[in-house]
Formats: C-alpha cells, structure tokens, sequence
C-alpha cells in the first residue's frame, strides 16, 4: 500500500443538492406542512399596495419595535417568528442594487435559517420583480443549503428540498442556477476534503469516475510520461513526494456544434509544506486547499458541460504535492521546462508557477483560442486585496473588461493588474533564462503572471491570482468560509465571451 494512502472518508463526490418545487400560485401561504422556515425575499416595499403576505403584520411590529423603518431590510434581513413558531427571515432587494449586494443579503437572510438546520425550506418572492430575481434567489439558497464534507460523529442534517413560491421563473434560469450551484459545490467539496484523501492519486480517480458519468474525455500524464516528455518544471516539484502519483490530468468537452476553443487550467497542489523552504505552522495550516485553482477549473467545466454552452473545453489540471525530502528541488537548482526554457530556483515555496508552467505549455499545444488559469498562487495578491476580491491578468485590455463585467454580474468580483514587460528584468538569471522569482518577493504577484506569461505560447491568456478562495464568515452568496469563487464568475465570462469576438 502506498505511503500516503487515503483512510476512508464517507465521500469524496459533492453531495446533492437540495431538490427545488416550484409551488403554483403568487399568492401567500401554501407551504407544506413540514416547511417550519423560510426566506421572504421582497422586491418592493413591505407597505406596498397589494402585498398580501403571512407575517407581514409582525413584520411591521417588530420594525417599530427596532424603530427601524423598512427601508433596513435592504442592508440587513430580520426575523420573526409566528403565532405556530413558523420562523420567517424577511430581506428587500432594491432597485439599485449589485448583484453582490443582493447575494450578501440573501445569503445573509438565510443564516438564521439553515442554523436551525431544517430539512426543508420555504423561499417566498414578493413584489413586482419576483420573477426576475427567482433565479438568483434559488442559487443562493441551493448553494447554500448543499452538505460539505465532514468527519463529525454526527454530521449535521442535509437540507433537502426547498418550495419557491410567488414567482414564475424561466425554467433557463432556474437549470442555470442549478448547474452553477453545482459546479460551486463541487469546487468547495473538493477544496475541503483532507488532504490525506484527497492525494494526486485519489484525485485522479475521481476525476475518472466523474468524467465517466459526464461524457468528458480522459487524458493522463503521469509523472514517468512527464519526464519522458522533458516537463521538467512540473517534474521538479512532483519528485519530493514519497509516491509518484502526480500528473497532469486533461479534460475534454465539446458541444454539438462549438463556436469557440477554451483551455481551463487549474493549480491543484493537494498539500503545500513549501518543500525546502519550509512553510511555518501557521502558515501551512490550511495548506490542503492549494489545489482550489483545478477545482475552479473543474466546478466550471461541470457547469459548462450542463449548461451545454457551445463551447469546446480543454480542462488541464496540474495535480501533485509539495513536499521536503531527500529527492526534494532545492534553490539554486536549474531545470528545464517543456517548452525548453531554463529556470534557476530561488524558493521552493513558489511551486504553483513550476507546475503550472508546463501545464500552460501542454494547453497552449492544443491551439485553444484562449488559455484560462486559475490558482491560489502568491500571498502578495491575498496583502493587495485581502480576501474579498481575486486579481486578474490579461494579456489583452479587451479580455480584462470582459472578466472585470462578468465580476460585477456574477457577484465574484476581481481587479485587473499591470502584466508590463518592464517587470521582466527582475526575474533575470545569471545562469537560466529566467528566476523562478526574486528573494524578497517584492510585487511578486505580477512576477508571477509574468513568469508563467512565458509558457502560453502567445495565445490570448487571463491569469486569476484567487486571493478570494476563502474568506472568513463566507462572502457574497456564501455563508462557507471556503468560497468556491471563480465558478459563477467563469460561467457568466465564459458566456459572454461565447457571443464576444475579441
């Protein structure tokens, strides 16, 4: 048996997501009898003629009794329970506002809901433009409302089923909810799961067995192929692990009739100790979630593939570990790449380009007619924008619109940063061709696009540095500390682009 052999977790695929009734009917009450709790998402005011609404009244007394006027529940959501002890969390979603601040108050709404951890929930739209928002409201309550793995004795109960009422969505947007809340969950499970089960090894079956189920083609590259081949980058993080279970793994959907080539590709360290250049204990806590860049990519391509965008899709993973051991890359040490270029080591805690460099190669051989990443790659990102946000790279301004509009309609939001080639010179080497980075890790954020800039072949590339993977008390749509973030994001730019010849 290998050294690092997973022990039995319960589930390494994303549980079910609550199932969605849309009741008939605009008008209050009807809930099931099992229903005990639910989210009133008004949009317009509480006072409104024509709103006829079970709890309105207690609504209206306890706004008084706060001395609160109605326009709080735009910020902020209350809660009141009835006379049958029938638990209603009431928010407003106002003209004007982002769809991020809408997703907050929602998911805001819903915390003292899914605290109670019902089986069942109640989601009640009200107002004039119920059906508008339907669709976000039932992503947020099904993201939300989704199990993430857990090793507790006695795990909490699953909510199961969730009765919408008060609207009449399209049934496109409820399937593209649906498929986003998916994908989101998917790239949270799997971003959660220990690391000592989710090795490069286990991963690699899962991916097998997912793919199986959803019509993607299968290719892997495993470490002896890699070296064969020269991925020398990749190589070189990969040989410090005891088993040899590293690979790069492709992933291949193809709509129909497809209007354009995207590769996806995916940082996915499953355990970063930071090798030589040894992580501190606080700073390799929380480690096991450096592979979140392929789950990203993975969330997208499962949505992308339910959606049946019409897209073709190369999703590259780079799966291995970083580890300190004997056969460990030290600094100091040159390597080689697959495209052929040099890189002499500086630290060992900057794996995610070294991996990533070969992967970009490999995709970029493909000829897609744009190149994707995703990574939790450098700590200057996460000093630059904290948490709330993740930093882009485009090599091109059009492709950076285009991410930053998707940010603001998706309600992941991200910022562009400088990719000018006068960064270069400090990534200079004496003996290689480049430096894998600089000491001090000055700007290293921006070295770091620069750095994997190298191996894209010249094709039209966006680079997401996820300093919002994970975020204390969860952000936007998320309650979960761990966010999934990119996934909704990558679906809306995905589309856009679909339809945008840049």
């Amino acid at each position: 048996m290998p050294r690092n052999a997973p022990s039995s977790f319960p589930a390494l695929q994303p549980a079910p997501l609550p199932e969605l009734d849309v009741l008939a009917g605009r008008r209050a009450g009807g809930f099931p009898a099992t229903v005990r709790h639910a989210l009133v998402v008004l949009t317009e005011a509480p006072d409104a003629p024509g709103l006829d609404l079970a709890g309105l009244a207690q609504l209206k007394a306890a706004l008084r009794r706060r001395g609160e006027k109605p326009q709080s529940l735009q910020q902020k959501p209350l809660a009141v329970t009835l006379e049958d002890g029938m638990l209603l969390s009431w928010v407003w979603l106002a003209p004007g506002q982002t769809p991020f601040q809408q997703q907050t108050l929602l998911c805001k709404g819903l915390a003292p809901l899914l605290e109670e951890r019902p089986s069942s929930l109640g989601l009640r739209l009200a107002g004039a433009q119920a059906d508008a928002v339907a669709g976000l409201a039932v992503y947020v309550a099904q993201v939300n409302g989704a199990a993430l793995p857990s090793r507790k004795k006695e795990p909490h109960p699953a909510l199961r089923r969730i009765f919408l009422q008060g609207a009449r969505p399209h049934a496109a947007r409820l399937a593209a909810a649906r498929a986003v809340a998916e994908g989101n969950t998917l790239t949270r499970t799997l971003t959660q799961i220990p690391p000592n089960d989710l090795t490069p090894g286990t991963y690699r079956r899962l991916i097998r067995s997912m793919a199986r189920g959803r019509g993607w083609q299968v290719t892997e590259y495993p470490l002896a192929r890699l070296k064969d081949m020269g991925a020398g980058a990749f190589v070189a993080v990969a040989q410090g692990s005891a088993d040899p279970d590293a690979a790069i793994v492709r992933l291949r959907y193809r709509a129909p009739r497809p209007v354009r080539h995207v590769a996806l590709v995916g940082k996915g360290i499953c355990f970063d100790t930071g090798g030589h250049n040894l992580k501190p204990a606080k700073y390799m806590y929380g480690m096991h979630e450096d592979m979140n860049g392929s789950a990203v990519a993975l969330g997208i391509l499962s949505a992308v593939s339910r959606l049946r965008l019409p897209l073709e899709v190369d999703c590259w993973l780079a799966l291995a570990q970083n580890h300190i051991s004997p056969r460990a890359y030290k600094q100091n040490d040159v390597v080689t790449a697959l495209n052929g270029t040099t890189i002499e080591i500086v630290h060992t805690d900057a794996e995610g380009r070294m991996v990533l460099a070969d992967t970009l190669t490999l995709a970029a051989r493909a000829q897609p007619q744009l190149i994707v990443d995703f990574a939790t790659l450098t700590g200057s990102m996460h000093t630059a924008l904290g948490s709330r946000y993740s930093g882009i790279f485009a090599s091109d301004e059009r492709l950076a619109q285009l991410a930053v509009a998707a940010g603001e309609a998706s309600g992941e939001r991200v910022l562009p940063f400088p990719l000018a080639a006068d960064y270069d010179p400090a990534l200079d080497s004496k003996i290689a061709d480049v430096k894998q980075c600089t000491p001090d890790g000055t700007a290293d954020h921006i070295l770091a696009a620069r750095f994997l800039s190298r191996f894209r072949d010249e094709r039209p590339w966006l680079h997401m540095d996820l300093s919002a993977s994970s975020n204390e008390g969860g952000l936007g749509a998320l309650g979960t500390d761990v966010t999934g973030f990119g996934v909704s994001w990558g679906v809306q730019f995905l589309d856009s682009w679909s339809k945008n010849p840049l």
